[in-house]
């Protein structure tokens, strides 16, 4: 025996490889060097980890077998794409782009059919239905460069809604094509054919839409467990993947709708999506490119003529008609170039639905020779072709994604930068004194702040210096631990302040003015009531002495639980110098939400914000309401998952009104399983009466740009954000 024998056991390390430690770690060291390599030759990681697959697979040095735990983790890595890019999508701008996304989803369906179909039938000469069933080949797609647009982080941009939802149109075309062809094939085409499937497909999408968001808000009120809640989004992916098949679909196309459905409950900014995000990214979606490597036969390209008759003609078809789509698509809507690229990018890569309809006529015998030799629907050269095609479309794809996506984000910098403004400030502070207050405090400030501002935030506990608790210390430093980890979670940088004063009112103000504090955050706690000096006098004091506008929150479910933030508004508050403010704070909570935001105010305050609506679309709703003694009466409307938005305003100033007063006993009395927000305006000075803006005979824009650039920070923070 000889001391490698001894050392090592020799049949761990026989092509390919079985065992599954090594394997694991054989992929995992792909994952993390190949882009690495790779990306010093400029070549995506996305097309890296193919590149990769395609040498350690079965048909490069055969280092691994494409075996079953390949596919499960493949599987699961197409399924996990196709779910973000329905999770990360802008609904507000889907609805509004909604056409726009059919016109493109009809171009990129309808000019690979023709194509398709042309070379088939007439250079191949194929029959009707193989003709067909080989042009929806190439009409599908897979997002497969949208890792890449994500992490450029321009998931928002229109181009890319437009891009996903003519995906899932063009993909649900194509795939209904391979239904009926499978159908024809099989004489299974009649009356009961059609009405079951689309009876299972109403069927499908109802369940999703309307019953996964259910489930998930009931299921997010009652367990706040991180694990718990991941595994039950993951579970809702699959199950969505797993009703599409029994509909007669493929899964993707439920993966699809899942993201849809929970678009609202996993807000941009939460822990949530981070969570989803890195899982998908660091494992699932890897071993879906891997996979799609191995499958790869470059020997394809000499085995025979007719393989590379068919993969040329495939790749020019395919290519062709989805560059002419994006093209006309690019026209139609004058979009930039690079919005071209990246609508291109995304709809050219050719990969899972390819491979799941070719493999589907592959396996479909419709006769046999004289020799007998089976007849496929489709046969070995188109199977080789079509394998050529996803490697060439995935490389085009992947740059062409990648160019555009670099330029847009790119863009969006430099106008980021030109137009910052020495007063575009935002600090944020927190002070926190209970546990289960902390994470919602937190997600909070995540929704309302500004995207790029990651150091901004302030998490502060005070201790009276008169206590004589010895273990004050620790707890006070293990609430801010717990602060810091939470706000981790949601990838900020959260400083933490401790202080120590008699008052903790004092210390607080003292914060806001030594870190020139914009946005103060308080804390609530779900069983407190308001006292009958309504806020209290700590409280009150702070309201007196510092001229942050100032949020009092008091939940009772999750705010991404939330369904709609109801926001009554006093009768001159868009007079107030901090009305500005706290307007763009709502507009990023929807943004960061997707929640609706339904308005009640004044006549004046309502024309200046839905001006604002204008040029900023969200989801929205406005009324005129200007008699708060019948605050009850309006709030009639109130539902079980809405959030009441109260602005209210410091005594003495232009929009107090004796009304307010009530506001406690209402929330007491009437709202107690309601989340709500308290919001006092921004002044310019504490104790000035005086720090008002007069918006009487003008619009927004022209009366806050007295206020030195102020109006670029209303106007253009909201743009994209």
């Amino acid at each position: 025996m000889t001391l490698l024998n001894i050392l090592f056991d020799a049949n761990k390390f026989t092509l390919p490889l079985e065992d599954p430690t090594l394997k694991f770690l054989v992929i995992l060291g792909i994952i993390l060097f190949a882009p690495i390599l790779l990306n010093k030759l400029r070549i995506p990681s996305i097309l890296g980890l193919i590149i990769a697959g395609i040498i350690i697979g079965p048909h490069g040095i055969n280092l691994l077998e494409r075996d079953s735990g390949i596919i499960l983790s493949g599987t699961a890595g197409l399924l996990y794409i196709m779910f973000l890019a329905g999770l990360e999508i802008n609904l507000t701008e889907f609805k509004k782009n909604s056409f726009k996304s059919l016109l493109f989803g009809m171009y990129t369906f309808i000019f690979p059919m023709a194509f398709g179909f042309a070379g088939a039938y007439y250079i191949f000469n194929f029959d009707l239905l193989p003709s067909t069933l080989l042009a929806s080949v190439i009409a599908s797609h897979t997002l497969i460069a949208y890792p890449i647009i994500s992490k450029y982080g321009i998931t928002k941009n229109r181009a890319v809604t437009v891009a996903v939802g003519g995906t899932m149109i063009t993909n649900i075309l194509a795939l209904l094509v391979l239904a009926v062809v499978v159908g024809m094939t099989t004489s299974e085409v009649n009356n009961q054919f059609w009405m079951r499937l689309g009876v299972s497909i109403v069927i499908f999408a109802s369940i999703v839409m309307v019953g996964f968001p259910m489930l998930a808000r009931w299921f997010f009120k009652r367990y706040k467990d991180n694990v718990s809640q991941y595994i039950f989004v993951l579970a809702m992916v699959f199950l969505g993947a797993v009703l599409a098949e029994i509909a007669g679909l493929e899964g993707i196309i439920g993966a699809s709708l899942a993201g849809l459905a929970l678009n609202r409950l996993i807000p941009t900014t939460s822990p949530l999506m981070n969570r989803v995000e890195f899982v998908g990214n660091a494992i699932f979606i890897p071993f879906f490119l891997i996979g799609v490597g191995m499958l790869v036969d470059y020997r394809a390209f000499f085995l025979d003529l007719q393989t590379i008759k068919v993969a040329a003609v495939l790749t020019v078809s395919a290519i062709l008609a989805k560059y002419i789509a994006a093209w006309l698509t690019q026209k139609n809507l004058k979009y930039s170039i690079d919005e071209r690229r990246v609508i291109f990018g995304l709809s050219n890569a050719q990969a899972a639905a390819t491979l799941a309809a070719v493999t589907v006529g592959y396996n479909i015998i419709v006769g046999e020779t004289a020799d007998g030799e089976p007849i496929r629907l489709l046969n070995e050269s188109v199977l080789n072709g079509s394998i050529i095609v996803i490697l060439i479309s995935c490389t085009i794809a992947t740059f062409a994604a990648q160019r555009g996506a670099r330029n847009i984000s790119l863009s969006q910098s430099v106008a980021d930068s030109t137009s910052k403004d020495k007063n575009q400030w935002e600090n944020i502070l927190i002070p926190v004194s209970r546990p289960e207050n902390i994470e919602e405090l937190i997600n909070l400030s995540a929704l309302i702040k500004k995207r790029d501002n990651k150091h901004g935030i302030y998490a502060m506990n005070v201790i009276n210096n008169q206590n004589s608790d010895p273990n004050a210390d620790k707890k006070a430093q293990e609430i801010l631990e717990q602060a810091e980890k939470t706000a981790a979670a949601l990838d900020l940088h959260l400083n933490t302040l401790l202080r120590y004063d008699a008052s903790v009112a004092n210390a607080i103000v003292s914060v806001i003015k030594e870190n020139k504090v914009t946005d103060l955050i308080l804390g609530l706690h779900a069983q407190k009531e308001f006292s009958e000096s309504f806020l209290g006098a700590p409280t009150e004091n702070i309201l007196e002495n510092s001229n942050a506008t100032t949020y009092i929150y008091r939940h009772v479910q999750p705010i991404a639980t939330i369904k709609r933030h109801v926001i009554f508004i006093p009768e001159q508050a868009e007079t107030e110098f901090g009305f500005p403010f706290w307007v763009i704070k709502m507009w990023y909570l929807a943004q960061n939400t997707g929640s609706k935001l339904i308005f009640y105010g004044g006549k004046k305050a309502i024309d200046i914000i839905h001006s604002v609506y204008e040029n900023n679309p969200i989801e929205a709703e406005f009324n005129i309401f200007e008699d708060w003694d019948d605050f009850l009466i309006m709030s009639r409307d109130i539902q079980s998952d809405d959030n009441l938005i109260i602005v209210m305003s410091r005594q003495n100033k232009i929009s107090y009104q004796n009304a307010m007063k009530k506001i406690p006993y209402y929330l007491n009395r009437y709202f107690s399983e309601h989340n709500f927000i308290l919001i006092y305006p921004m002044q310019l000075g504490a104790n000035d009466e005086n720090g008002h803006i007069d918006l009487t005979n003008a619009s927004l824009l022209s009366s806050v740009s007295r206020l030195e650039g102020f109006s670029k920070l209303f106007l253009k923070t909201l743009k994209g954000k």
